[in-house]
């Protein structure tokens, strides 16, 4: 079975538990943490990830890690993962259960990437216009990118809008040489 539907199948139970204990709100905080934790941890990943290292070890290394930050739910639920041997799966879990908030909750998470910083009127507008073609909420993260010469990229998803000065002079250029190519035949 692929990482993607087992790792779903773990995201959906944890996200019908949280819906039936009302606390969808709850879980999501803690299931952030805690994938900012492992996102942030080469190392934490590596123990996960290490057959060698018995279970209880990681089951013991997860509640130390967690045990004040976060719900008996969700500690539960982690020791759950660790007695399935699916803790090597924990981010994508985490990330695929947030993926199921955002989705109920109707949030589109984008990633906007430009030369320099942009100021909040730029960003408050490419945001509302992102809302409007979506009918989504969106959550931005900035990054910058000096290489684009000029313009941004938004990436929602799979989807990539480049209005970088770079990605226009990289279809002048195919434009040039096609032309080039057509006039030499």
């Amino acid at each position: 079975m692929s990482v993607y539907r087992i790792s779903y199948r773990y995201a959906n139970s944890l996200f019908l538990l949280a819906e039936e204990k009302v606390s969808l709100k709850k879980f999501s905080e803690d299931a952030e943490f805690i994938f900012n934790t492992v996102q942030g941890s080469k190392e934490l990943r590596a123990v996960l990830r290490n057959p060698v290292i018995k279970q209880k070890d990681k089951k013991n290394i997860l509640t130390v890690l967690f045990n004040t930050k976060v719900s008996k739910e969700i500690i539960d639920f982690l020791c759950f993962i660790v007695d399935k041997n699916r803790e090597d799966l924990l981010y994508e879990i985490m990330t695929e259960f947030l993926n199921l908030r955002d989705q109920k909750e109707g949030i589109i998470r984008t990633e906007i990437t430009s030369v320099v910083e942009l100021n909040d009127d730029i960003k408050n507008n490419m945001v509302k216009n992102l809302e409007r073609q979506t009918s989504k909420t969106i959550q931005s993260k900035y990054n910058l990118d000096p290489g684009l010469i000029g313009g941004f990229v938004v990436k929602i998803k799979d989807t990539v809008i480049d209005a970088s000065v770079k990605h226009q002079l990289e279809i002048l250029r195919k434009k040039f040489s096609e032309e080039i190519s057509i006039k030499n035949n």
